[in-house]
């Protein structure tokens, strides 16, 4: 990398997020990670960056296809592989492994914490790992004056890499740095990672983060990581789950398991998720949330028009308020119809919702074939579609996300590999 804007020295942390960019100036994406190759005692050396690209796919781009970097961008040749990224076996992720992670000072006086690596540039244009920025984690130590919860900047030969493969990691950094990923690109990172690291990740998450994350996940790494958490916490992940995507999760669980998770989540919360596991798998009660936007007729425009703006709505479900008699819990009172949220745009705010009703659509049976759904969402282009059960209550609505994970292969969350080499942009150096 020749160009005089290159930084000397540059710090990782400060690289994630950043836009890649070719050398005319379009955008190939954002970096995710920095790859790094261990040689034994000696300093590793980077020999390339994960690229989040269109599609959120992870690609390798090695740094000899890198010709600027600095702390506000990152300039390719645009000569890229498209391939999904994978890890060999002496590559590191810094973000990903390095960071957070335990190391043993040399002077013999304790530990500390690796919360961002510098990389150093040398004469012969390679990025050598030269300087970790680490948190002293106990008592004080002689290393500089270094003391309980300071922070240094040490040189690599001052560190013990001693961790041993099988003990517990943080992930405070790597979470960070993750922050701003949507739950479903989340979830790809997740199964980029190892299976001790993913359980690492997740214990550090949120519980409302994680239960967004883990419905975006395939079946069986939902499995896994629920049964790596203590059942107190996993039933409050479940809590923090949709109804129906913790109903498909614990059906996945062994029946004493489930059941016992059950009991451990609030009475309120097991008893939807309950009402969900006693339909068959391929029924549209099996597909329903039982909680949709549920009002009176005698309510306002208004008020519904604020139900729908709730960020916890997803966009089908807050195009459509379902329309009963008391009680408005599922299973409600008399089930009399939907207002669309067009209607509710082009009414008065005082107006009363029950006038707007489309009497025009009807609901669907909660133990009707998934093919009867199918075709009522399609044929009358809907996201959403109101449950009923045998006497006329609502007792859910489908919403079209849910019915294509229903129909969409099983692994369609794993991608394939893409294209190989492709050139971006025009002119490449």
């Amino acid at each position: 990398m020749s160009t005089p804007n290159s930084l000397r020295r540059i710090f990782v942390a400060r690289l994630i997020g950043l836009d890649v960019f070719d050398p005319v100036g379009d955008r190939l994406g954002r970096l995710r990670d920095v790859v790094v190759h261990s040689r034994g005692h000696r300093s590793p050396h980077a020999i390339g960056i994960v690229v989040e690209v269109t599609g959120k796919r992870r690609v390798f781009v090695p740094m000899t296809r890198l010709t600027s970097m600095d702390q506000t961008q990152i300039i390719t040749t645009g000569l890229v592989n498209l391939r999904r990224f994978e890890q060999r076996g002496t590559e590191q992720l810094v973000v990903g492994e390095l960071f957070d992670r335990k190391i043993s000072l040399a002077d013999g006086s304790g530990q500390a914490i690796i919360e961002d690596i510098a990389l150093d540039r040398s004469r012969n244009g390679d990025w050598l790992v030269s300087k970790l920025f680490v948190r002293r984690g106990s008592s004080a130590s002689r290393l500089r004056g270094l003391r309980r919860g300071e922070t240094v900047l040490i040189n690599w030969d001052d560190a013990i890499q001693d961790t041993a493969d099988d003990e517990p990691q943080a992930a405070t950094q790597l979470v960070a740095n993750y922050e701003d990923l949507k739950p479903a690109d989340f979830a790809d990172a997740l199964q980029e990672m190892s299976d001790k690291r993913r359980i690492e990740v997740a214990s550090e998450l949120q519980d409302e983060r994680l239960a967004d994350v883990l419905q975006e996940l395939p079946e069986e790494d939902q499995v896994q990581l629920l049964s790596a958490l203590d059942n107190e916490r996993a039933a409050d992940i479940l809590e923090e789950m949709d109804p129906d995507d913790a109903a498909d999760l614990l059906s996945d669980l062994p029946s004493a398991k489930a059941e016992e998770l059950l009991l451990l989540m609030e009475p309120e919360e097991a008893d939807d998720v309950r009402r969900l596991l006693q339909y068959d798998e391929d029924s549209a009660g099996a597909l329903m949330t039982p909680v949709p936007v549920i009002m009176a007729p005698e309510d306002t425009v208004a008020e519904a028009l604020a139900m729908v703006r709730s960020e916890e709505l997803t966009p089908a479900l807050a195009a459509a308020v379902f329309i009963c008699r008391p009680p408005l819990e599922t299973p409600t009172g008399r089930f009399l119809g939907v207002v669309h949220i067009q209607q509710l745009l082009r009414s008065a705010p005082p107006e009363q919702i029950g006038t707007l009703v489309d009497k025009n659509l009807e609901p669907i049976s909660d133990l009707a074939p998934v093919a009867d759904v199918s075709h009522a969402m399609a044929s009358y282009n809907l996201v959403s579609l109101p449950v009923v059960n045998s006497a006329g209550r609502l007792v859910g609505a489908i919403s079209v996300d849910d019915l294509l994970d229903h129909l969409l292969p099983d692994d369609w969350r794993i991608h394939e590999d893409g294209a190989p080499i492709k050139k971006l942009g025009g002119q490449f150096g």
